[in-house]
């Protein structure tokens, strides 16, 4: 949920007006919609780029997951390693563009950690790839974007731990 849409709903809730410190995050919000937008397109048509090296950086750091018996052993368990990373990518994309992270936690960290521990896929690994995604979304971006960008990864990152 959006700054402007939770301003909205709280204030209607208590019958009131929107507070001139709700009126000020909402014009933030408003101001860095260009930015926050540019980031997200940039990462959106970076995607695969993205995901590919994000994948190379987590085979490399964590070679237990593509060896025998890991969980991204053989061509079809890569793919779906890289397609699960290609998805937080893009919910980091949704965060991101809303200025929230409300998208992230409501689509992809609410029952995560069962399914993980059901398909028996470490999630440590998986927190690692996310990692490893902020780390390449960084080097292609500019220190004020790469922040914007990591606080959302971070906010991922935290909920799978």
């Amino acid at each position: 949920m959006s700054i402007v849409t939770k301003s909205i709903v709280n204030a209607d809730a208590e019958a009131r007006y929107l507070s001139p410190g709700e009126l000020d995050r909402i014009k933030n919000f408003v101001t860095g919609g260009e930015r926050r937008l540019r980031i997200a397109q940039a990462m959106t048509e970076n995607r695969e780029r993205i995901v590919k090296q994000a994948g190379d950086q987590l085979f490399q750091k964590r070679p237990d997951i593509v060896s025998p018996g890991g969980n991204a052993y053989g061509e079809e368990m890569t793919a779906t390693c890289l397609r699960d990373l290609d998805y937080y990518l893009r919910l980091v994309t949704y965060g991101i563009v809303s200025g929230d992270v409300t998208p992230i936690e409501e689509i992809g960290v609410v029952g995560v950690r069962e399914m993980y521990n059901s398909l028996g896929t470490p999630i440590p690994g998986v927190a690692e790839g996310i990692r490893a995604m902020k780390n390449v979304v960084s080097s292609l971006m500019s220190g004020e974007d790469a922040s914007e960008a990591g606080s959302y990864f971070d906010y991922l990152i935290g909920a799978m731990q």
